[in-house]
């Protein structure tokens, strides 16, 4: 059975070729499966790509791809599903942490019959900022989204066919692939896995693009407009409330005076979550225009053992551009 690893590589040159060897070392272990591996450069400011071009000259089941900006690592794992010939596609990092050895765990849980397995790290070996910052937007997120209950998702995934082919349909510019997951089955499982050291350097991800990750999942979700219509609705019966009060004590005593201060404190929260809901609404404006517009999930610039004429593009637009000879890329 043929296995694909999907890895998204950004300024990774000291470990993307340790972890292609270590992949292809666990897999002259296992009996009935074969490997085939893509790499997926997403803009990196380093040597990667020439690693990656190594790679690929080393073992001609490693495919690179090398995308023509950085557009994150969940696009960049969308390039790579594009070129997947697996029954089983894995989804891996390119720092050591998620580590080959704990492949077989995956296949094993597949192999029981799963759809989609999500390892679960028995310690987290991330900073305490970037726990934090997961843990809250996990949460939110999590609870955003239809999922099973319990259920907890993590970068290092493994699939079945059939769900990489129903979430490679997806054209939208904002790219949740876990939530594209759930979209698409809940056979899910969790497995245990061990969580390694990073090998080297520290992690890519800034709070700008956690925050802009964090946000995708409005692709996904109408419950933030539900709660600007709860909300809406709520703060309308209270100020209704709230008039009828003081139109009553008014009338039973002339001389009360007008609150100026807490009508002014009333109007700011007012006002405040007003503002809010319109920024919410516009979050959704924003990205419904993106989409309208086509704006690519990615854009290929050069391929490494990829037919030039199948290697994919990231939506329809992209994909008219090929077929009329506009959208060239070279074949290392």
């Amino acid at each position: 059975m043929l296995v694909s690893i999907v890895i998204p590589c950004y300024n990774s040159e000291d470990t993307i070729g340790q972890v292609v060897d270590l992949c292809m070392e666990e897999f002259d272990k296992l009996d009935g499966y074969e490997l085939e591996m893509i790499l997926v450069n997403d803009f990196s400011s380093d040597r990667t790509y020439e690693v990656i071009r190594e790679c690929a000259r080393k073992y001609p089941n490693v495919k690179g791809i090398s995308l023509a900006k950085n557009f994150g690592q969940h696009s960049a794992i969308m390039a790579g599903l594009h070129e997947t010939n697996g029954e089983y596609i894995m989804g891996m990092d390119d720092d050591m942490q998620t580590h080959p050895s704990q492949i077989k765990a995956f296949l094993d849980a597949m192999e029981q019959g799963a759809d989609v397995v999500f390892g679960v790290y028995r310690k987290r070996k991330f900073s305490f900022m970037k726990n934090l910052t997961s843990k809250i937007a996990g949460f939110i997120t999590w609870h955003m989204v239809e999922r099973p209950k319990g259920l907890e998702a993590s970068n290092f995934w493994c699939c079945r066919r059939y769900v990489r082919d129903e979430v490679i349909l997806y054209t939208g510019y904002n790219l949740y692939l876990q939530i594209l997951f759930f979209r698409t089955t809940h056979n899910i499982v969790n497995i245990p896995v061990d969580h390694f050291e990073r090998a080297s350097g520290a992690s890519n991800y800034n709070f700008r693009k956690l925050f802009r990750l964090f946000m995708s999942f409005m692709d996904y979700s109408l419950t933030p407009l539900r709660i600007a219509t709860v909300l809406g609705s709520l703060f309308s019966v209270v100020g209704f409330i709230c008039a009828l009060i003081v139109v009553i004590r008014k009338i039973l005593d002339p001389t009360i005076q007008v609150g100026w201060t807490s009508l002014f404190s009333l109007m700011l929260v007012l006002f405040g979550i007003l503002f809010l809901m319109i920024g919410v609404i516009g979050e959704y404006v924003g990205k419904i225009i993106l989409n309208v517009n086509r704006m690519p999930q990615y854009v290929i610039r050069e391929t490494c053992n990829i037919e030039p004429q199948k290697a994919s593009a990231g939506t329809e637009t992209e994909q008219i551009r090929e077929a009329g000879g506009k959208n060239q890329k070279k074949n290392c």
